[in-house]
């Protein structure tokens, strides 16, 4: 373990600091024999997920009362990988058989992965010297090879995790593959603690990874519960009792898995970005999505404590485990750390002295918030990568005259709260009626870059490509590449008007059929209604395109169209099988890079000393959403 630096910290320890679960008194299941299977122990488990390359603090908009008593907005500085490293050494060091966990996501979401490929995060990661790392979607994101490349750079940390994934078998050709490394990835690990054996299983969301990242096409993953039910039951033969499963697979799937799994103790869960806790939250105008812990009760009627660390480095979980002689839970009790500094500002503005020390009293006061300085010498680490980072993305593009909003699905019940704007977006009349702000014009973006280089009539963009709201302002070139975060590059596709419209109608059952809004479609020169109450094939009415004067005219099913799209849906993820399955020879990989086509379409503007806006609605590809009454 890395000695740590002496830093600031302020935890609370009253009773409402922690939310107990007490569990006592519950049915027995027969005792694991073996060496280490008997003895009450307590873990504590420090958990983060979902960091998504967000290094560097944030600012949050928190309620907080002034020196009046009254609630008011304040913008507090929060998160960042060196506060995530200051607290997990105080925390850890304050608590009995600590061990860290990371259930994934580490990459993908911030210009410091873009410039990179991961090393800033492996570094800070190997800082925080995490016990295990699970494997989220969006390792996944630069094929197997760009994952085998991160897993060498955790590696070369001075404390490295284990990675954990039991579902997922990697390809033949794939870096990864058993026979190249084959402990790169494991499916469980046993750590000693107080001379006691945990079992530690990770499990990836299946679906979503295969459908909606980017893994080779020979990787494949196998059912998270028949997976995961599997090793629980090797763990136990084993002597192994208390079993936390590391899952990344979303909260709500967590609650279904303890549900159904027998000898699961603990699930510490990633991937739905869930902020857990109790109603304090909603004192500083944030909202739980459910208690932290949750507790349920597994096949087998025993305690199971679900929890989750919300995101981008905001949030360190602390679950405090108490198991009896038989590894039966008896008691979890924690809760989520959110991490605050003390630069607090109104409006941009320095509060006067007396108002920052009520604001800051209130902070402190609060049982879910730890105020915490920064680790130095993780600073001192990221340094050099945040200044990089610095220099590139601080160019400014073009001004934004007003909010643009990120929605990846129109209507009120499929996607209604998917901007950080809050309500002026999710409320938003247009945002509604016709979809994501962003999305729209990334789509003409795509359209304008394709029709430049190979004489494109239709863009193609599916709404989770598109990762940001853009507030009024400056819009740089850091807000570009958090836009589009991906590795993508643009494919020409030679495409019939029949095709096109089955892959629409594809893109719809990603998010009806499989729950993903990720797949819904974006176009640009090409429009339609939507109505989810009538049949597959029927859903998409009133198609139309640009002729070369811009003039509307009907999408023909038998005529044949330049398409260009992403790699991504070109490969038929998303649900997208229809343009996977095209004959190579009508798709061409122009390895021309999607962000690239938004920062040339934003230069443009700028350099025209025009602003960014939002497009006329015609523009838009969804003119009417017609929501099902089922």
């Amino acid at each position: 373990m890395l000695p740590a630096r002496p830093v600031m910290i302020t935890l609370k320890l009253t009773c409402t600091a922690v939310i107990a679960v007490m569990l006592t008194g519950c049915a027995h299941q027969p005792p694991v024999s073996g060496p280490h299977a008997g003895a009450p122990i307590e873990i504590t488990l420090l958990h983060i997920n979902d960091h998504h390359s967000h290094l560097d603090q944030d600012t949050l908009t928190l309620t907080l009362p002034d020196a009046s008593g009254v609630a008011r907005p304040v913008q507090v500085p929060t998160g960042g990988f060196p506060r995530v490293i200051s607290a997990l050494r105080t925390l850890g060091d304050q608590q009995p058989n600590v061990i860290r966990i990371h259930s994934g996501d580490a990459v993908t979401g911030d210009l410091y992965f873009n410039l990179n490929q991961g090393q800033a995060d492996a570094d800070l990661m190997g800082l925080a010297c995490f016990d295990t790392f699970t494997l989220g979607n969006h390792e996944f994101d630069s094929r197997d090879q760009g994952l085998a490349g991160f897993l060498e750079m955790l590696e070369r940390t001075p404390c490295p995790p284990v990675v954990l994934s039991a579902n997922v078998r990697f390809g033949a050709n794939s870096p990864l593959s058993p026979a190249v490394r084959p402990n790169a990835v494991k499916p469980y690990t046993i750590l000693e603690r107080d001379e006691q054996k945990i079992g530690l299983i990770g499990v990836t969301i299946a679906g979503k990874t295969k459908n909606s990242s980017r893994p080779d096409p020979d990787t494949h993953f196998l059912d998270e519960q028949n997976t995961v039910q599997e090793h629980i039951d090797e763990l136990r033969a084993q002597g192994v009792n208390k079993i936390i499963v590391q899952s990344h697979i979303g909260y709500n799937r967590d609650r279904k898995l303890a549900r159904n799994l027998r000898g699961v103790d603990v699930i510490v869960g990633g991937d739905s970005h869930s902020l857990l806790g109790p109603p304090d939250l909603q004192a500083l105008g944030l909202k739980a999505e459910g208690p932290y812990p949750t507790v349920e009760r597994s096949a087998d009627g025993h305690p199971v404590c679900v929890v989750q660390a919300w995101q981008y480095a905001q949030v360190v979980g602390r679950l405090a485990v108490r198991f009896d002689e038989n590894g039966i839970v008896q008691s979890c009790q924690g809760q989520p750390w959110l991490l605050a500094g003390t630069s607090v500002t109104h409006n941009g503005k320095p509060l006067p002295a007396n108002e920052r020390q009520a604001i800051l009293s209130a902070l402190e006061a609060n049982p879910v918030v730890l105020l915490t300085e920064p680790a130095r010498d993780a600073q001192g680490l990221l340094a050099p990568y945040a200044q990089t980072k610095q220099r590139f993305g601080e160019q400014v593009l073009v001004r934004n005259t007003s909010n643009l909003c990120l929605r990846r699905v129109p209507g009120t019940t499929l996607d209604p709260a998917r901007s950080a704007l809050g309500t002026v977006c999710n409320e938003n009349p247009h945002v509604i009626a016709h979809g994501g702000d962003v999305q729209q014009l990334v789509a003409q973006a795509l359209l304008d870059y394709g029709k430049h280089y190979f004489e494109a009539e239709i863009a193609l963009q599916n709404a989770g490509g598109v990762r940001i709201d853009l507030p009024a302002g400056p819009v740089t070139v850091a807000d570009t590449y958090a836009t589009l975060p991906f590795k993508n590059q643009l494919v020409r596709i030679d495409i019939y008007g029949h095709e096109l419209k089955a892959s629409l109608e594809e893109g719809l059952d990603a998010l009806l059929v499989n729950r993903g809004s990720g797949g819904f479609p974006y176009a640009a020169g090409l429009r339609w209604n939507v109505d989810l109450g009538k049949s597959k094939g029927e859903r998409f009415s009133a198609l139309e395109v640009d002729d070369a004067q811009g003039n509307p005219a009907p999408l023909q099913a038998d005529q044949r169209y330049r398409l260009v799209t992403i790699d991504f849906l070109a490969d038929g993820a998303s649900g997208y099988r229809t343009l996977g399955n095209l004959p190579a020879e009508r798709k061409v990989n122009t390895g021309l890079d999607y962000t690239q086509a938004f920062l040339d379409y934003l230069h443009t503007l700028g350099k025209a000393d025009k602003p960014l806006e939002r497009l006329p609605t015609r523009a838009y590809s969804t003119q009417s959403f017609k929501e099902s009454n089922r």
